[in-house]
């Protein structure tokens, strides 16, 4: 029993160099997929981002909820629409959108956080215009005509522009945000945006030092099956062009690019079914997954 007591010593004295590393930085997370669906993954990611915030950094929840959207639309006998796998969101499912992320998930991580010791406060990107949307435009080339046809996928929205003063207010206190990833248009329209499209673009404009994308895989693998720990934009790019990037691993990649670009000094794709992946991360030599910087 003395020896696990002296192992638990020795990792947080080897946790020292890193936690002064973050001491006072800010770290987004995307939190999503099946650590947001199950009770006790909720648990452990809520005690860890509690954590987070005692050792002096700033952690910063953006999340999804794409299954509790569906179950919910079915609930209520609103039929989807989908267009390349991209659901047309009209204003009926836009209502139901801001009402499940803004309501019940972001309430139930807030409420994990709080039941852990932290100070979680819920907020959406309508909250100060903390993210003003434009409709996502979107083409598909068609196969008979070779014609580009513009696709109307309803209130899907792109980020435009992101004002996180409302945020430096939390950075400042002992308060951890958790936002849901709904957007406001110039003409005070709702618009659902993508949320880890929503994560990267807070995390460039907080400058952040990590964003930490979860996901349901282990990260970025090469062509053999292997996971890459450490990739520079330009092998991202060239893997993407050679097709071992591919399908929904894509848009998480080019995500994480765009925030490494905007100014965040690292992102990292990292399998969020691993318990306390986020700690693996940012305190070991160990990570937890693949890393992309400049």
């Amino acid at each position: 029993m003395k020896r696990d007591w002296v192992a638990t010593a020795r990792t947080l004295s080897e946790a020292l160099p890193f936690l002064q590393r973050y001491d006072d930085k800010v770290v987004v997370i995307k939190f999503g997929g099946h650590a947001m669906g199950d009770d006790a993954a909720m648990e452990v990611f809520a005690r860890d981002v509690a954590l987070m915030k005692q050792c002096g950094l700033h952690p910063v929840i953006v999340h999804g909820g794409g299954p509790q959207i569906a179950q919910m639309l079915a609930k209520l006998g609103v039929e989807s629409e989908f267009v390349d796998g991209l659901r047309v969101t009209d204003k009926a499912t836009v209502e139901v959108v801001e009402m499940v992320l803004a309501g019940a998930i972001n309430k139930r991580i807030v409420s994990a956080i709080n039941g852990q010791g932290g100070r979680a406060v819920g907020l959406s990107g309508k909250d100060a215009n903390l993210m003003v949307c434009e409709k996502l435009s979107r083409t598909k080339r068609d196969p008979d005509s070779n014609i580009e046809k513009v696709l109307d996928l309803g209130f899907v929205g792109e980020p435009r522009e992101v004002n996180p003063g409302v945020l430096d207010t939390f950075l400042k206190s002992d308060l951890i945000p958790v936002i849901a990833p709904v957007g406001v248009g110039r003409n005070g329209e709702t618009y659902n945006v993508n949320a880890d499209t929503a994560a990267g673009a807070i995390a460039g404009a907080l400058k952040a030092e990590r964003l930490l994308l979860l996901t349901d895989v282990e990260g970025v693998k090469d062509a053999e099956g292997d996971v890459l720990t450490d990739l520079s934009p330009e092998q991202c790019k060239r893997l993407i062009e050679d097709g071992v990037i591919r399908g929904g691993m894509i848009p998480k990649v080019r995500t994480a690019l765009d925030a490494v670009e905007a100014g965040v000094a690292a992102a990292v794709i990292l399998d969020g079914r691993a318990p306390h992946a986020c700690l693996l991360e940012l305190f070991t030599n160990h990570g937890a997954g693949t890393l992309l910087r400049r």
